[in-house]
């Protein structure tokens, strides 16, 4: 097991949580903001599906190629200045766009999708190193409940974001808007200065192409071990595969079948997120369960009988309320998945692997995204939107099963407890 936070001095730890997470809320928000007005812009400027959809791969593709070879990166390096190094390249690739925007008319889709390219290749690296940093200043009892508020965090910055963003998006040209980003990093960067973060050993090692490779092996030789946790993972896996694609066809619903506006798909999208932070906040406030597994997954059961739910509605008003209860209730599901999943990995491994294993997760999670948005879309246009849903929950709630029939995954987080209390 990792090496945790002295509990032993409270407040102390505390503080210096409080501070990192505080940081990321403020850099969290501003970078949001700014990558939603993006998105606005392509969608004002070029009024293309097509352009939008790429822009989102392009935002996808770099966590699935690299992320196992991020986490190897964490390991080995200072963890504060790889937590503060993407904050300063998306501020400095936001402020170069203003400035191009500000002397030029000419559309610049090629350059955005540039700009999200190097915001997404940043976030790759940035993810795994704050989630293998939570567990090395975390006391042990109190792992699940922190990792909750990070999902509160998440999920406040999901629901602020999108609401700041249009509001400033209608009152401020998008050249001005970009500078947010600069904002938001100085503050946060000013915050993270004063968290301890503890140092990893291996730092300042050479990272050869060929090392970066060997990381890579061993954070999914690490996941391969724990058979029940690499179990549950793959069946996240296929999971994610309907979740993500089936989830992004919520305004489309609105507007498709149900024949509203886009003002009342971003009502749907709202209330998947208010969801998504209530969840965060359950997790956080009663996060301390004895077997993990269990709500884990329920988080299955909810997610798939919303979306089964979801396909049988009528298309009138009546239905369009019970789609907005039922994308709420798929937003509470969603940090049981994300926040049980990670807690169980932290407490797997040591805290010099944790990058490494982190990385290998977050390629293994990311890659069905871009598989579904390539099939489900076309499959969404030729038999339905509402078969789709209706599909995507089957294929979720058969996840319950197959997860509890493999013995070491219904039984691993139990015994993962057990152990880490005979360490103690």
């Amino acid at each position: 097991m990792q090496n945790h936070a002295d509990s032993t001095k409270p407040k102390k730890v505390e503080r210096n949580v409080n501070l990192l997470l505080i940081s990321q809320f403020l850099t969290g928000i501003t970078s949001m903001t700014v990558q939603y007005a993006i998105m606005w812009y392509l969608t004002e400027q070029t009024h293309s599906a097509t352009t939008l959809s790429i822009a989102t791969l392009i935002g996808m593709l770099p966590m699935i190629v690299l992320s196992p070879f991020a986490g190897t990166i964490v390991d080995r390096y200072n963890k504060k200045v790889l937590l503060i190094a993407p904050d300063v390249v998306a501020a400095l690739v936001a402020g170069g766009l203003s400035l191009y925007l500000h002397q030029t008319s000419a559309q610049a889709t090629y350059l955005i999708f540039a700009v999200l390219f190097i915001r997404a290749v940043a976030q790759t690296f940035q993810m795994p190193t704050l989630q293998s940093i939570i567990p090395t200043i975390t006391p042990e009892d109190k792992l699940t409940r922190v990792n909750g508020r990070f999902s509160v965090i998440q999920s406040v910055n999901m629901i602020l974001a999108p609401a700041l963003g249009a509001f400033l998006f209608g009152i401020i040209s998008i050249e001005y808007l970009l500078l947010l980003d600069i904002l938001g990093a100085f503050f946060g960067i000013l915050i993270l200065r004063y968290v301890n973060i503890p140092s990893n050993q291996t730092t300042g090692e050479k990272q050869s192409v060929k090392q970066a490779f060997i990381d890579m092996r061993t954070g999914f030789q690490l996941l391969r071990s724990k058979t029940g946790l690499w179990i549950t993972l793959l069946i996240g896996a296929v999971g994610t595969l309907f979740v993500m694609p089936t989830a992004t066809l919520y305004p489309l619903m609105t507007t498709n079948f149900f024949k509203l506006t886009v003002a009342d798909a971003g009502i749907v999208e709202v209330l998947y997120s208010v969801g998504m932070l209530s969840g965060g906040l359950i997790i956080s406030l009663f996060g301390k369960w004895k077997n993990r597994m269990i709500p884990f997954v329920l988080s299955y059961v909810i997610l798939g009988a919303t979306f089964l739910l979801s396909g049988l509605l009528p298309a009138n008003f009546t239905g369009f309320i019970w789609f907005n209860i039922l994308a709420a209730l798929s937003g509470i599901s969603v940090p049981f998945f994300e926040t049980i999943l990670n807690s169980m990995i932290q407490q797997s491994y040591e805290a010099k692997d944790l990058g490494k294993v982190m990385g290998a997760t977050l390629s293994v999670l990311s890659l069905p995204g871009p598989i579904g948005l390539i099939v489900i879309g076309p499959l969404g246009d030729s038999i339905g939107l509402t078969t789709v849903f209706i599909i995507a929950g089957i294929a979720i709630l058969l996840c319950v099963p197959i997860n509890l029939a493999f013995k070491s995954a219904r039984n691993y987080d139990i015994n993962l407890q057990k152990s880490i209390k005979n360490i103690d």
